[in-house]
């Protein structure tokens, strides 16, 4: 049977979150010890496990169908596959960082200086926007100690936390680019392939929609219904149904997590009560 052939991170916390929603989205996989290909057990999917940073390029030789990646390493690696999907996770940003001890004003004063990065691609790309011009040090690996031993005046890497920076002396300037988790696509695939890469993207939204919203249960005072449902409509609309305590009626909606303390505080002030907040598994939309 044809099987959609996935790329993943083979180590690493992309890698486990990866995994994870495969897994929410009932795909189960038993990758073992070091193994390199899995094949996955309730759906026709293989895995193959590389460096984050080459898998942009297996994609789009075909070797995988879709790779699961940063969307750093898609924008640097500039290959001519499809960004098919944002997942969410693995949040993090490509900043400009200095010393904390100088000061900074502007992308300008970035003209004429040394930056060490790891993404050349993505920062020239920046700064040719801006009509700058820096002499770029391309290092693979402990991008910010750079400064300290004098290779360069700033750097261009990923931030997380900041923590990193803040322990080698520097301080971030200047973010170029968000990046998250996505999926990517070979620009050539089969019908077959691209049915299968469809159920896969559908089995993903609906996990992706069920962690993003909560199902929520109210008694509701009649006299101010409709302003509550007006504050929750759904996903088309709420669900009432009438208590046996006559005045009263019980919603059901679904409110986005974004939107929840919001809400909840908006329902309270309309007289709400009895809120409950339940989790949801799977959400077909």
């Amino acid at each position: 049977m044809e099987k959609l052939r996935i790329a993943i991170q083979k180590s690493g916390r992309l890698s486990e979150k990866s995994l994870a929603l495969l897994k929410e989205a009932g795909i189960s996989i038993n990758n073992g010890s070091r193994k390199l290909l899995s094949v996955a057990q309730s759906f026709p999917l293989e895995v193959i496990y590389l460096r984050d940073d080459d898998i942009p390029q297996y994609v789009e030789d075909g070797v995988a169908h879709i790779g699961i990646v940063g969307e750093n390493e898609f924008a640097e690696k500039a290959c001519a596959v499809d960004l098919v999907e944002r997942l969410g996770f693995s949040r993090c940003r490509l900043s400009i960082a200095i010393p904390k001890s100088e000061s900074y004003g502007g992308i300008e004063d970035m003209d004429g200086k040394r930056i060490a990065t790891s993404y050349p691609v993505i920062l020239e790309k920046y700064l040719g926007e801006h009509g700058i011009k820096a002499d770029l040090h391309v290092l693979s690996g402990s991008v910010e100690i750079a400064p300290s031993i004098g290779l360069a005046d700033a750097i261009f890497d990923i931030v997380s936390s900041g923590s990193t920076l803040i322990s080698n002396g520097l301080r971030e300037v200047e973010t170029v680019m968000h990046s998250e988790a996505v999926v990517i696509a070979n620009r050539n695939l089969k019908e077959l392939e691209q049915g299968l890469l469809t159920d896969l993207l559908f089995r993903i939204r609906s996990v992706m929609a069920a962690s993003n919203n909560k199902y929520i249960l109210l008694n509701a005072p009649n006299d101010r219904l409709k302003e509550i449902i007006d504050v929750i409509p759904g996903m088309k609309s709420p669900t009432v149904m009438p208590l046996a305590d006559e005045g009263w009626s019980s919603v059901h909606s679904v409110l986005s997590e974004k939107e929840f303390w919001a809400v909840i505080d908006r329902l309270r002030e309309l007289g709400a009560q009895g809120i409950l907040v339940i989790p949801i598994e799977k959400m077909i939309i």
